[in-house]
């Protein structure tokens, strides 16, 4: 509603040829100094408020024009690429080392390939919502043929027509209804619903007279084929948005073959959402170009000076994997003060950085969510964590079952592994999260939990002390009493064929400390098989902060380094004894003791641990 209200205005004939206007809320604030360009590209409707529900959000981070395209205006399809062209071409000789973002809609996202195509070598970001190269499959294809026989302005009643005819309009129609009704309730509130729809097809006939229609029907077919033919040419960045609901055009199929079709293309699938998912609620246009790291200012992502912090709602939805752990096994806080003592809580943590915490990387990370949650809201510390760039490449995402598996981590601050973002965050005085075993602790083998998989040589104690950092050893323990790995990589070498897809998961992964040899330079990427145990209980222990201010002339010789390093890791293997022998002095350590303990104190109450720490 709020789409057809601001449009009324722009869509009155007035004889001219498409514009650019940029929405008034889009810049009434701004969080960062001199933003690169968003183009809004519509679709069929060509108003270009597409993006009305994100206009505030992009405004803080974009400088967002909008084309649109009047009712009555006959562009053919190539003028209007040529037209975006030019726009793009005058605004880079602006901005040369800005990239230029193109979020095209439908029948947009047909022109954003175009003008990608054509100029490869201007720096472009792509975002395809519902891209209309899937014309020739769509039931578009077929429209023109009852648009002869049905009046106007009846005309736009025919893609529910067809979405009838092919059994999805009563899902079309429940989408207005609330989920949590009954069946007999949603079936009885259907009559509102469709009223409600009364609006938007009365607006549909204005924005879309039926002689509008043909000539964008016909310009679609051109769109889809011109954009097709030059797939090849299109080096771009690209994400596409599909609508797993999309009663108009196959979507999803589409953007898996664009991204087959793309080398540089990234999905995010919406399976709930239509044709016109940019306007529906739950989707955030800027959370998903923030959780593909595809924001940056500079043809090169950085990943610390790019970054974006998260919002409470992204943040939440990030750790939100994460909450069973929390609900299971009721997650034990400890902290060790500068005197040694070690008290329940963090008020043993340092608030200020630059810190980096170095500790054992737990089975498949089950410990994060917490970790990263509880340091935030106890302490307000944004953790930054030194990730495997096996969580960053696209490549990966192609192999997974949900390619934004790792969008929650990239999110909350996650950098890949490298010398050069571990110095520009120590720089900012930002909190590190390192784990010196990396994958090979991670996705540890049969019996070696706790064991720590360190490279000899230190690796960040001189990087540290160069900012004065203080340095965290801690240690979490607890997953032996959640999961078992039952089958491991020794097991998976024994399957046939299983060493092709073991490469293809590694391409990436080889590079990470191939010079090392012994068991750290081991570190091949797979899913272990695990066994559910009878939950038991994490324990979380952050040792006495080690400093290194003052000292970077003493760790600049490799000996002293070499000295702090082993004291770390021996501070990290000291946690982890500690938790091991004191966990078996609490009572609450077994999830049935701890159920009983919530039902006569509520749900809400903090379940004890262990008396004498």
């Amino acid at each position: 509603m709020d789409f057809i209200e601001w449009s009324r205005d722009l869509i009155r004939p007035d004889g001219g040829p498409p514009r650019w206007f940029s929405p008034a809320e889009c810049g009434l604030s701004r969080d960062v100094e001199a933003p690169p360009l968003l183009f809004f590209l519509p679709g069929i409707d060509g108003v270009g408020f597409g993006l009305i529900r994100h206009h505030q959000r992009l405004g803080k981070i974009f400088d967002v024009w909008c084309l649109h395209i009047p009712v009555m205006d006959r562009t053919p399809f190539e003028d209007l690429v040529e037209y975006v062209e030019r726009t793009v071409k005058s605004e880079k000789s602006c901005l040369p080392k800005k990239p230029i973002y193109l979020v095209g809609e439908s029948l947009g996202a047909c022109i954003a390939l175009a003008v990608a195509a054509r100029n490869p070598d201007v720096d472009f970001v792509l975002v395809l919502a519902n891209p209309a190269t899937s014309f020739y499959n769509s039931h578009l294809q077929s429209l023109s043929a009852f648009l002869d026989v049905v009046p106007e302005p009846l005309h736009v009643t025919i893609p529910y027509f067809l979405s009838f005819i092919t059994g999805n309009s009563m899902r079309m129609s429940l989408s207005n209804v609330d989920d949590k009704l009954s069946l007999q309730q949603a079936i009885a509130a259907l009559p509102s619903s469709f009223s409600q729809m009364l609006p938007c097809l009365t607006f549909l006939a204005d924005i879309l007279p039926k002689e509008s229609l043909f000539w964008k029907l016909t310009m679609l077919r051109v769109a889809s084929s011109f954009a097709n033919s030059r797939l090849h040419a299109v080096k771009a960045q690209t994400l596409i948005l599909a609508g797993g609901r999309d009663q108009l055009l196959p979507s999803r199929e589409e953007a898996e073959r664009l991204c087959n079709a793309l080398p540089n293309c990234r999905i995010r699938h919406f399976q709930d959402s239509g044709h016109n998912l940019l306007l529906e609620g739950g989707i955030d246009l800027v959370t998903a170009i923030k959780a593909c790291n595809y924001y940056r200012h500079s043809r090169l992502k950085d990943y610390v000076s790019d970054y974006l912090l998260p919002t409470p709602h992204e943040f939440q939805k990030a750790v939100e994997p994460y909450r069973w752990v929390d609900l299971v096994a009721s997650p034990v806080m400890l902290s060790t003060l500068k005197n040694g003592k070690v008290v329940k809580g963090l008020e043993g943590v340092p608030s200020e950085g630059p810190t980096v915490f170095v500790g054992y990387h737990m089975l498949l990370g089950l410990d994060l969510g917490h970790l990263v949650s509880r340091l935030l809201t106890d302490k307000n510390i944004h953790l930054r964590g030194i990730a495997h760039p096996f969580m960053f490449e696209r490549d990966s995402e192609v192999i997974m079952l949900d390619p934004s598996s790792f969008d929650g981590m990239r999110l909350v601050g996650a950098v890949p592994v490298s010398p050069a973002n571990f110095y520009k965050l120590l720089s900012r005085k930002s909190t590190v999260l390192l784990y010196p075993g990396g994958a090979r602790e991670a996705i540890h083998k049969k019996g070696e939990e706790y064991k720590l998989f360190w490279p000899e040589q230190s690796e960040f104690v001189r990087m540290a002390s160069r900012f004065g950092a203080t340095i965290i050893p801690f240690a979490v323990v607890g997953e032996d009493d959640l999961l078992e790995v039952v089958v491991d990589i020794d097991d998976y070498k024994n399957i046939p064929f299983y060493n092709i897809l073991h490469e293809r998961i590694n391409r990436e992964a080889v590079s990470l400390r191939k010079d090392t040899t012994g068991e750290i330079g081991n570190q091949a990427l797979y899913l272990p098989v695990m066994m559910p145990k009878f939950p038991g209980r994490l324990y979380f222990l952050f040792g006495r902060p080690i400093e290194t201010k003052g000292r970077r002339q003493e760790l600049r010789e490799r000996d002293k380094a070499q000295e702090l390093y082993l004291h770390v890791k021996a501070e990290v293997e000291n946690c982890i004894s500690y938790l091991k022998e004191k966990r078996e002095k609490d009572p609450y350590r077994n999830i049935i003791p701890r159920l009983a303990y919530q039902v006569t104190h509520g749900f809400d109450a903090e379940i004890p641990t262990f008396d004498e720490l």
